[in-house]
């Protein structure tokens, strides 16, 4: 009980800017919403992070800070089509864990593009891009490769997850992390692999899902840092060290060193599912780690999906440690600041967002479901014309879907569009989407020629739309635009519309969130929400032109503590 009440009073201190002068800390997650698997490196004062995006295109978003704090992205490492075909992809396949270097003046990542091109590389001068062709590794058999510069030999390796020893698993989730050279200049393998570490922190216990390895060295020591237990809620973070970059390697006696499932899971506010960790040091010469999280809002479900959390590292007998025992994930740390004065993080805490798609290019925070293999949007005056076409969310092609993460448990997305149709299977709307089947639809339509209102439901035993209709309502816009919104507040999603400005009706009350959190739906990704416009397998020149769309995050919890913290500020 004691650390619960500690718990709920530090959390008084948490504020929704990145940090002041008067609190020097910085909030969690770092990343809100559907970053998993962060990757990050500093290169003199400045820092770089990436993450998987599965089955969404862009490819692996590059974000910049000066201090750890105020994160910015600047464009994403695979953002042309010749360099990621994502089509056929299932929305939790596509890109698995990049890991980011620097070296020599370049810029490269590792990573897996699973059921097709396997491992590879890319490499660029400048972060922001515009980045290399991938090139396939086909030698490294496995998954999670990360680069290893070694400034004691002047050799580069490659570190990654592989198969059972001889592929011969005593147990199901056996895994191997094994080592091979690299020759940076070629982007090819030299040699033979070597298993590093086979099973996890100790075979004989059965451990499972040794997987995303790093390397790093530390006062003469190679350290290893692995996930281990699986990515749900037994993830971990296990650590290993060597005089030699090849072994052997022994486990820290405390492992893991970052991990929260032996936490009693009804604790206030819990960080969940903790693990998948990435190191670096700071201009100061402190460490910190970035890795995956999760925020539940009860029982194990979020349908935030995986965030990217920032903890700092403490060392101890040359062993790192993140947490150990019953140490919680906390929402605030402490950091040196760099700025003189308080300002807005735009990847945490409660914000608004409107666009209003009066530029030439999308905002970088909005993804498409697979690779755009033609334009079917384009700007206007009166904000984005989008082509219904015949592909749909439930398929394996490109729709046309746009989407932005819901990033956090309580909030809103909504649009403002124009649409005109007069046959039932033209549709266009505002999505809420985990994957092909599990999504719920706020759509505009018809229904035996009168304007509607609907609402559906996956459903992957409903006909051929893999859809079936909840609710409609007929509507009369009399010429004004549509106003569509879809609340969440933690496990429902409450849907409405307006024909006139803000005068909102509600059309479906506190619906189920649950089948589509990562228990119910499975996968690695988060909910994302889309506006998309589709007209269900036949062909069409129909548009729908979408004038804005607003995003608003308000967990009460950023809000209590925002609150706290600006009462304590001077004037």
């Amino acid at each position: 009980m004691k650390k619960y009440i500690i718990l709920i009073l530090f959390m008084h201190s948490i504020v929704c800017s990145g940090y002041s002068q008067a609190t020097n800390h910085f909030v969690n997650p770092i990343l809100s919403g559907f970053y998993p698997d962060p990757s990050f490196c500093k290169v003199n004062n400045d820092y770089y992070l990436t993450n998987s995006t599965f089955a969404y295109f862009p490819g692996l978003p590059i974000f910049h800070s000066k201090d750890l704090v105020y994160w910015e992205q600047i464009g994403f490492a695979l953002n042309r089509p010749e360099q990621l075909n994502l089509n056929g992809a299932g929305v939790s396949r596509g890109l698995f864990a990049p890991a980011i270097n620097y070296h020599n003046g370049i810029f490269y990542i590792v990573c897996t593009y699973i059921d097709r091109l396997g491992n590879f590389v890319i490499h660029s001068k400048n972060p922001a891009g515009p980045w290399s062709n991938p090139v396939a590794l086909p030698q490294v058999n496995g998954i999670d490769p990360s680069l290893f510069f070694d400034t004691t030999t002047n050799k580069t390796y490659l570190v990654y997850n592989s198969v059972a020893p001889n592929n011969q698993p005593l147990y199901d989730g056996h895994r191997t992390i094994r080592l091979i050279e690299f020759d940076i200049q070629h982007l090819a393998t030299v040699g033979y692999e070597k298993i590093l570490i086979n099973g996890g922190t100790d075979l004989s216990k059965k451990p499972v899902w040794i997987e995303a390895p790093h390397i790093f060295q530390k006062n003469g020591f190679y350290y290893l840092i692995a996930a281990e237990g699986g990515t749900a809620y037994q993830h971990s973070e296990v650590v290993f060290r060597s005089k030699q970059v090849d072994g052997p390697y022994e486990p820290f006696a405390n492992n893991p060193i970052l991990t929260q499932r032996q936490l009693n899971p009804n604790r206030p506010n819990p960080i969940t599912t903790t693990g998948h960790a990435d190191f670096t040091q700071a201009k100061n010469g402190e460490w910190f780690a970035v890795f995956l999280g999760c925020r539940p809002y009860e029982d194990d479900y979020y349908n935030t999906g995986r965030e990217t959390f920032m903890a700092p590292v403490k060392w101890e007998n040359d062993w790192p440690i993140i947490t150990q025992h019953d140490d919680l994930v906390k929402y605030q740390y402490p950091i040196t600041p760099t700025f003189n004065k308080p300002y807005q993080q735009k990847y945490n805490g409660n914000n608004t967002f409107t666009d209003s798609f009066q530029t030439n290019a999308l905002n970088l925070s909005w993804q498409f479901l697979r690779t755009p293999l033609q334009q079917w949007w384009q700007f206007t005056q009166l904000g984005i014309a989008i082509q219904l076409q015949p592909s749909t969310c439930s398929g394996m092609a490109n729709p046309s879907f746009l989407g932005w993460r819901q990033t956090h448990l309580k909030g809103f997305g909504s649009t403002t569009l124009s649409f005109s149709t007069q046959k039932e299977n033209e549709k266009a709307g505002l999505l809420i989407f985990q994957n092909e089947h599990a999504f719920y639809y706020l759509c505009q339509s018809v229904e035996n020629h009168q304007p509607v209102i609907q609402l559906y439901q996956a459903n992957e035993n409903a006909d051929t739309l893999q859809m079936h209709l909840m609710t409609s309502q007929k509507i009369a816009l009399n010429g004004l635009p549509l106003q569509l919104k879809i609340e969440t507040d933690n496990a429902f999603y409450t849907f409405y519309f307006a024909t006139r400005p803000n005068e909102w009706q509600l059309l479906k009350n506190h619906v189920n969130a649950k089948p589509l959190s990562t228990k119910v739906a499975g996968g690695f990704v988060g909910c994302m929400y889309a506006i998309y416009a589709t007209s269900l397998g036949q062909t069409t020149t129909n548009k729908a032109i979408f004038h804005q769309f607003t995003i608003q995050n308000n967990d009460i919890i950023y809000n209590l503590l925002k609150q706290s913290i600006n009462q304590s500020l001077p004037d």
